[in-house]
């Protein structure tokens, strides 16, 4: 296959990116339930070593030979703006802004009960004040890998899990629950919600703002547990995953194209002849499934936050699949690629990648299934890089990794967190930068910044 220059990818956008992997970011998913691992020379990067970062001289991460990393936007340091970075490091994306490179990032806070104060930030542009969630955005020199400036560019939201870059130039922050006004008990019995306003909604953030944006919830894009999205270059259509035991996949058709705040369609997906079929397990890796969607006739409905899949059976009730706790979702060549964490016959996780076939159709196939967790423990964030490999981040109970998947569908170990007192706490917000030299992860406790750089052109990615 060809093999590409990254530095043709200076000044692109991530869907610059996106649409130059269209020719040949295909996976050929290998079949059985064995671990098929690419080796040095075959699409992986070889064995890791503990590495320090390159900046601080801090051990966090075990990296393969020739990569070196730095550590930015720490919980608790002072932003340019003089709020201190928030904890719970989730989602983010990386873009070229007049020249500038520019990484939107959420913060994954949850107070459970409203109150007064908790968000933070400038109240004046605050969604919520009793909501302590939001993003954060960092301008990045590109040769330093340093923090030049970074500010609130969302405050007032809850929960903000992931989300997604689109190809006009902003990020979507997704909130992962649908805690409202109401005071609710939990499965554990403990009083959640008591906010000033309703969660479980996106929110839009421009990457060229240079601070807060207002915060609107764009409601027509549904409540409900979200997690992450993926646009479509192409057409506009917005693809969202849904974090919880029984989930859907949906995508959402806007009215006018790059104008998410002027509605649209929320839809769901539906396999083909196959009612309400469950996707969670008994799936064989690399077989199609025709795809067709059924409608959401209330996308924003009144008891979301008494009944948290109040979206969700509005689908499986018009014979929609089933999927087990979607979280990751990127768009890259002519496929979204997503992933299922407690997916498959062992719980240890799916890839999926969903193909269109014109306005109301498309493919879904299964590329990827764990069956043992050394290969892949529960995957979370995930992304493709620029040269049509997958970078998946773990959320598994040991061992935390960052894992790469080949084209081929082979896995392999990219990077190990060895952070001292908090290994098991996982990776989260895998994104490259416009120009493929640098990848940007999370690791969501303390909460942490990596910027990674090395011999890319070694392995697939």
């Amino acid at each position: 296959m060809t093999t590409l220059n990254r530095r043709a990818f200076l000044g692109a956008t991530p869907f610059a990116v996106g649409a130059a992997l269209q020719t040949f970011a295909v996976f050929n998913p290998s079949r059985g339930p064995g671990r098929l691992t690419a080796s040095l020379g075959a699409g992986g990067y070889g064995s890791l070593r503990a590495a320090k970062a390159r900046n601080t001289g801090e051990e966090i991460l075990t990296l393969p030979e020739g990569f070196e990393y730095n550590v930015i936007g720490k919980t608790g340091t002072k932003m340019s703006d003089g709020n201190l970075t928030p904890a719970a490091h989730d989602g983010m994306a990386a873009f070229k802004v007049n020249g500038e490179l520019r990484l939107v990032r959420n913060h994954e806070i949850n107070n459970g009960l409203g109150r007064d104060g908790a968000a933070f930030g400038d109240a004046a542009f605050a969604y919520d004040m009793k909501a302590g969630g939001g993003t954060t955005t960092l301008i990045i020199d590109p040769k330093t890998r340093e923090v030049v400036k970074d500010f609130v560019s969302l405050n007032g939201t809850l929960h903000n899990c992931a989300g997604g870059p689109t190809p006009w130039g902003s990020w979507v922050s997704c909130e992962e629950t649908t805690l409202g006004k109401s005071l609710i008990k939990d499965e554990r019995g403990r009083e959640r919600g008591g906010f000033s306003q309703k969660h479980g909604y996106c929110f839009e953030v421009v990457a060229g703002a240079d601070g807060a944006v207002k915060a609107t919830p764009l409601t027509a894009m549904g409540r409900f547990v979200h997690e992450a999205v993926a646009v479509d270059s192409q057409t506009g259509v917005v693809y969202l995953t849904e974090d919880r035991g029984a989930a859907g996949f949906y995508r959402f058709i806007p009215k006018r194209q790059g104008k998410l705040s002027e509605g649209g369609k929320l839809q769901m997906l539906a396999i083909a002849g196959r009612r309400q079929f469950d996707l969670r397990k008994g799936q064989k890796t690399g077989e199609w499934l025709d795809v067709n969607w059924v409608d959401i006739d209330e996308p924003d409905p009144t008891d979301a936050e008494n009944f948290i899949d109040a979206v969700y059976r509005q689908g499986f009730a018009l014979g929609a699949a089933t999927f087990a706790r979607l979280e990751g979702c990127w768009y890259g060549g002519d496929s979204v690629y997503f992933t299922s964490t407690s997916g498959g016959d062992k719980r240890l996780g799916q890839v999926w990648q969903y193909t269109p076939q014109g306005k109301d159709k498309g493919k879904l196939k299964l590329i990827y299934e764990s069956h043992e967790e050394a290969a892949l423990d529960m995957p979370d964030n995930i992304c493709v890089s620029p040269n049509g490999g997958l970078i998946v981040c773990e959320d598994g109970n040991n061992e935390q990794y960052v894992r790469g998947l080949t084209r081929d569908g082979k896995i392999f170990d990219f990077a190990k967190n060895i952070l001292p007192g908090y290994e098991d706490k996982e990776f989260a917000g895998g994104a490259f930068s416009p120009d493929g030299q640098t990848l940007f992860v999370n690791i969501q406790t303390p909460g942490v910044t990596l910027a990674i750089w090395g011999p890319w052109e070694r392995g697939t990615l």
